[in-house]
């Protein structure tokens, strides 16, 4: 064995021993909540950017399509879940004296089916079967109109009827069929749906559409599809995907993530720095029982395990406490984050700002195992050099005043 029983129990002695004994306890304890608090606040930190990237990911997949192209339908193409063609537009909705604006989709009700943040939201006031009979929107746009289901808004579109007096703008009422929640701010805030024919009838796109959604088996793996585009398509359309929509925001992410984890890092390298400066005071008090134990016959290498060991000790130990810490965070994230916003008046998140409605956390094996072996191999790194300045101590000079 790499250590042996003896070695073990010196090595406890020495962190139970108070300081008064020359042990350094005050030292091993700082460093114990230090390592602790900082592996804690690293796991917590990439739950909460998993988290973040996770929902942001599924809130754009889930009420987006995934490729757009605006010459063909391409059903088809394999990997291809769904083509669905649509009618798009940017109007007014007017009700009970309030004004906003829309983005308003035209669109088949099966197609609309496939669009899971649509047609199973966070939350939702009426049933999605009712969609051919009216309007779907957003639950942001239905309290900017204060309107519920079955309340009647109308469309105001400024490219209406021309006249020999101009363009009069065209005014239509809808009944509201339906109120969903998708989970992203901007698309509850902005986002209507249409039958596709009716779409047609206002927007006066007769037997035309704007746009072809494409709806993949695979969002993640985009590339096959659109070689498969690029193959069969002519050269005057327009290719867009979410990654195009959103790719900026998401590389912003990425980076960002990347940041987070060095400064999480250095801190984490910080608080292992307190274990060298504990180790140091302890070969320093422990000076005349090295020179003992060296003249008992221990060698150089028992020496350098034992010291080795205590700071060991404390950084497994940190390293422990601070996984079941972020851990317990990651997973009870929700009640956490009521209690601060409720001990704090409220507004802690702002969802106009976030684009989602909740902080979130995802946990990832890989995530837990990187801040695990980087503490460890930052805890064990430190500890080697002190446990071998405490090895080479000659005993003669260890003893010379004893």
């Amino acid at each position: 064995m790499p250590f042996s029983k003896y070695e073990f129990m010196i090595a406890w002695r020495y962190l139970r021993a108070k300081r008064a004994d020359g042990g350094v306890s005050v030292m091993t304890w700082i460093s114990l909540i230090g390592i602790t608090l900082a592996v804690f606040a690293l796991i917590a930190t990439m739950a909460v950017r998993s988290g973040f990237r996770a929902e942001l990911v599924d809130t754009i997949l889930g009420a987006n399509a995934h490729i757009t192209e605006v010459t063909q339908s391409v059903k088809a193409i394999d990997g291809v879940k769904r083509a669905a063609p649509l009618v798009k537009g940017q109007i007014m909705a007017n009700a009970n004296g309030e004004n906003t604006g829309i983005q308003v989709f035209g669109i088949h009700y099966e197609d609309l089916l496939d669009l899971e943040r649509i047609a199973n939201p966070e939350r939702q006031q009426g049933q999605i079967t009712d969609f051919p009979y009216g309007i779907s929107i957003g639950s942001g746009i239905a309290r900017a109109l204060n309107v519920s289901v079955g309340d009647s808004i109308k469309l105001i579109s400024p490219d209406g009827v021309k006249t020999a007096f101009g363009t009069s703008p065209r005014v239509k009422s809808f009944q509201v069929a339906y109120i969903f929640t998708a989970g992203r701010f901007d698309i509850d805030q902005t986002r209507a749906y249409l039958p596709f024919d009716q779409a047609q009838d206002y927007f006066d796109r007769d037997g035309v559409a704007d746009e072809i959604e494409v709806l993949l088996g695979d969002p993640e793996n985009l590339e096959p599809v659109i070689n498969g585009l690029n193959s069969i398509l002519p050269s005057n359309y327009q290719l867009w995907t979410w990654r195009d929509a959103s790719g900026n925001y998401l590389r912003a992410l990425t980076v960002e993530d990347n940041v987070m984890y060095i400064i999480m890092g250095i801190l984490v390298m910080i608080a292992t720095m307190n274990i060298v400066s504990g180790l140091i005071m302890l070969v320093k008090n422990k000076g005349r029982d090295i020179g003992i134990l060296r003249t008992m016959g221990l060698t150089q290498g028992s020496i350098l395990r034992v010291f080795f060991l205590c700071g060991a000790f404390t950084g497994v130990l940190g390293t422990a406490f601070g996984v079941i810490l972020g851990c317990l965070f990651a997973v009870y994230i929700d009640p956490i984050f009521s209690f601060i916003n409720y001990y704090s008046g409220g507004g802690v998140w702002d969802p106009s700002i976030r684009g989602i409605y909740a902080l979130p956390a995802e946990l990832h094996l890989r995530d837990v195992l990187s801040a695990v072996i980087f503490s460890l191999a930052l805890s064990f790194g430190v500890t080697y050099f002190p446990a071998r300045r405490a090895a080479r101590l000659n005993p003669v000079e260890a003893l010379r005043y004893e």
